[in-house]
């Protein structure tokens, strides 16, 4: 391990007695790296930036901060600063106060912690309200003394647990915001940030860790993982309105993949196949803004419109089709004059296509 890495895990396992939830987490982030975790509930991502912290044991594999294996070093040794969902303020206390109250607990001189506090309380905005009780402040304010409380402790890692899920929408942007331009304030800084909110994530990481049931499902930059998916859990999990996915037959292998949906339309993806795949049921996906409409020669899919979600800059067409167990979802910029129980024919441009063999694998990019 170089300098220039902030945290690598090794192997990291965990189990609470028999079950295993974690299994085999190797991950290296680089010094200064801004890296967000999403999945579904009880994929495990809190779990794995707890046991970061050191506020979870790790059950097997080595966990190293900056080049130093911490896994037998207490949660307040690591050098890590931990925002939490909930502020944790001490209701108590002035914004001033509980900001100082570690840098006390640590016997920093009164020097030090004034110039820390006041600097951070300019970087995020609170001088006005240093001197003010948690009750006076907004949830965004608050949120925001709960960062600049973790800031002036200068940790070498910030972890961020869901911390915008109280906050309404209009703070949530707000403080998104923030948090972008603190890491950019704080390029030495490495943070890990858990949400289940893509666009929190989308905004704000410099690369994303899809976890799925323990594991590593693909990391990379948000937008390898909405164009580039490694396999089908990603390429749903991925994007909103979720990627739409049909059941199509394979009818020719080699340079050129050719299959056909179940309307008897063919298309010819730019993707070699591998032996394996033959006579294998194959799943392609398609993103809602990718369809084209079509006349009914051309379509690679009809249905039926069943819904009509008219948000000003496009047009969200909810269809049932007989190609998908699922509803299809079409995104069409603008607004169209488009009406429930109407028929509708889609298209869409081979290389807009993701193809997935039959354990979910995309063939495109292996």
């Amino acid at each position: 391990m170089t300098s220039s890495t902030g945290l690598t895990l090794k192997n990291i396992k965990k189990s609470y007695g028999k079950t295993e939830v974690l299994h085999g987490i190797d991950l290296d982030i680089k010094l200064g790296e801004f890296v967000v975790f999403v999945g579904p509930s009880g994929c495990g991502k809190s779990t794995l930036l707890r046991m970061i912290a050191g506020l979870e044991d790790i059950t097997s594999g080595d966990l190293f901060i900056e080049g130093h294996n911490v896994n037998d070093i207490p949660s307040a040794m690591r050098g890590i600063a931990m925002v939490f969902q909930s502020y944790a303020l001490y209701p108590h206390m002035t914004v001033y106060d509980n900001m100082a109250f570690s840098m006390r607990i640590a016997k920093e001189d009164k020097a030090t912690i004034d110039e820390r506090v006041t600097s951070t309380a300019a970087m995020l905005q609170l001088t006005d309200y240093l001197y003010r009780l948690p009750k006076a402040l907004s949830g965004g304010q608050r949120q925001r003394v709960a960062i600049g409380r973790a800031i002036v402790r200068n940790p070498k890692v910030f972890l961020f647990d869901e911390p915008l899920s109280n906050l309404d929408a209009s703070l949530r942007v707000q403080t998104r915001i923030e948090i972008a331009n603190l890491n950019e304030s704080l390029k030495e800084t490495t943070m890990i940030y858990v949400t289940h909110d893509q666009i929190e994530a989308m905004t704000l990481a410099d690369r994303i860790v899809v976890l799925s049931a323990g594991k590593i499902e693909q990391v990379g930059t948000p937008l390898e993982l909405y164009g580039q998916p490694a396999n089908l859990f990603v390429a749903q999990f991925i994007g909103s309105p979720a990627m739409n996915i049909f059941t199509v037959t394979l009818i020719k292998s080699g340079e050129i993949t050719s299959i056909q949906s179940q309307n008897g339309h063919q298309v010819d993806i730019p993707i070699k196949s591998h032996p394996d795949i033959e006579n294998q049921v194959l799943t392609v996906g398609v993103r809602p803004e990718d369809f084209r409409l079509a006349d009914e020669t051309s379509c690679m899919l009809s249905g039926t419109i069943s819904f009509v979600e008219s948000l000003g800059e496009v047009t969200l067409l909810h269809l049932d089709s007989a190609e998908s167990t699922t509803p299809v979802i079409v995104k069409i910029p603008g607004i169209i004059n488009k009406h429930k129980g109407e028929t509708i024919y889609l298209t869409v441009d081979a290389d807009k296509t993701h193809l997935f063999d039959a354990n979910g694998i995309s063939l495109r990019y292996l």
